[in-house]
């Protein structure tokens, strides 16, 4: 190993570069025939040598035949081994240096009961202000203006014929984050093994927007993912809100999600859509378990560069000390039991242009700066609620991943997954009925959705359903 860095030139013409502290091959394949070429042609040589002045016997022939491809094999293996020896320290030293950008020094650490590890971070360290254009960002510790709510709890029936539970975080159980940090679930070396790569790790993987019914038909059954949603389009829309019911969904494959969210779209469902999403999802390939946890998700560029789920890159500011993203809901609902449920509100702040959310009717978590998008700078043109699966077909049927509850629609209350009081941010910054709630999904006959209107919960929808099943196969 050499100081600096240096380049020279193989025979074949190959690269090997050397530089400080490690090495890097770039062996090209005519390089490796040229050696075996290259040890042929002198062993003939040679022999031809020893034929003319010693009579070489045959046997001999035979035995330096031998010795040539046990030479070779050796070689070829040594070769192969040192590359695989690269290759994982390579992918070790992206992982490592990937926990450190992601993992910032904690004020306080807390162990939930989940097996996650809580670190409660200075606000001003946390992973948003990796971002070059937040370097000299002053944090907005409250948005300019809340929308006016239309069915908040001041506003539906005074005694709702169904009770309602609060929920809460796992890991609240074993301690608090103090003012002026931010609980930040850590993350672990398997938790990014488990990524294709340290550089995907935390994105989506395939387009996971549901295209309304207009849209070109082989778009929406494109990469495995499904749909039961309900959506408004054709409009100017400056923010959604939505109180969804929380299961925990059965996923029968690793590689597989369940999710219940809504989504503020804008742009077009190409290479430029911006999109900002949040609620509840079982994904085990991101989180390692099969727990029901909150997330939030942003792009914009159709999942293509940007964006990331929760705090796992530079993006959302997160203000609030109370509620972590990506750590597990409790408690969940169960059927014919308690139902839970987690209010979840968007908007774009007049003002400031940011897009803020808020968890329940206590909690501002936070805000995604407006230089992030580009047809979000200005408002959504879409916005959707309900719920999004990956059926993967390993065995060559649909899956058995449950969407919601895993129950079609028509079970009712306390036994099928719902959205309640759905509203839009209109352009006065108040909180108004949908118009023109349509609804969509691949495979009625695997997950469903159906719609109605009531006092109490305003505009909703029952949706979800078990995936496969004797009419989905």
């Amino acid at each position: 190993r050499e100081s600096g860095k240096k380049r020279r030139k193989t025979k074949s013409g190959s690269l090997f570069i050397i530089k400080k502290g490690e090495t890097h091959f770039n062996v090209a394949a005519e390089s490796l025939v040229l050696v075996v070429v290259g040890y042929r042609v002198r062993g003939l040589l040679e022999r031809r040598r020893l034929i003319k002045t010693e009579k070489m016997s045959s046997e001999a022939h035979f035995s330096n035949e031998r010795v040539f491809i046990w030479f070779c094999s050796w070689g070829l293996l040594s070769l192969t081994c040192a590359a695989g020896r690269l290759s994982v320290s390579t992918q070790n030293l992206e992982v490592h240096k990937h926990l450190k950008r992601l993992n910032k020094p904690a004020v306080k650490s807390i162990q939930s009961p989940d097996g996650d590890i809580i670190d409660c971070v200075h606000i001003s360290k946390q992973p948003a202000f990796d971002h070059p254009f937040l370097k000299d960002h002053k944090i907005q510790m409250n948005p300019s203006t809340i929308p006016d709510l239309m069915f908040g709890e001041n506003k539906v029936s005074e005694k709702p014929k169904e009770k309602f539970n609060p929920v809460t975080q796992l890991w609240h159980q074993t301690g608090a984050c103090s003012s002026g940090t931010i609980p930040v679930r850590r993350t672990k070396k398997e938790d990014v093994l488990r990524a294709s790569s340290a550089k995907r790790y935390g994105k989506k993987k395939h387009r996971t927007v549901p295209l309304p019914r207009s849209a070109d038909p082989d778009l929406a059954n494109q990469s495995g993912h499904q749909h039961a949603i309900a959506y408004v389009e054709g409009g100017k829309f400056y923010g959604a809100k939505a109180t969804i019911n929380v299961w925990e969904p059965k996923v029968q494959s690793s590689n597989e999600f369940s999710l219940s969210q809504l989504w503020i779209l804008g742009g077009a469902f190409g290479q430029d859509l911006n999109s900002i999403e949040a609620g509840w999802q079982v994904s085990p390939d991101l989180y390692g378990d099969n727990n029901t946890r909150l997330f939030t998700y942003w792009t914009s560029d159709a999942y293509q560069a940007t964006g990331c789920y929760n705090l796992l890159c530079s993006g959302f500011i997160q203000i609030n000390s109370q509620i972590a993203m990506g750590a597990s809901i409790s408690p969940v609902s169960g059927f014919h039991n308690p139902q839970y449920d987690i209010s979840i509100t968007i908007w774009k702040d007049p003002k400031e242009g940011h897009w803020w959310m808020q968890f329940g009717d206590g909690y501002v978590l936070g805000y995604w700066p407006s230089f992030l998008f580009s047809y979000l700078a200005d408002s959504a043109s879409i916005v959707e609620w309900g719920g999004e699966v990956v059926n993967m077909e390993e065995d060559g049927h649909h899956t058995t991943t449950q969407m919601g509850s895993g129950q079609f629609p028509d079970a009712g209350f306390s036994k099928a997954s719902y959205f309640r009081n759905i509203q839009v941010v209109d352009s006065s910054n108040n909180l108004k009925e949908p118009k023109g709630l349509n609804t969509f999904t691949e495979k009625s006959n695997c997950y469903d959705v159906e719609v109605g209107k009531n006092d109490d919960w305003g505009h909703y929808f029952y949706y979800g359903g078990p995936g496969r099943n004797p009419n989905c196969q």
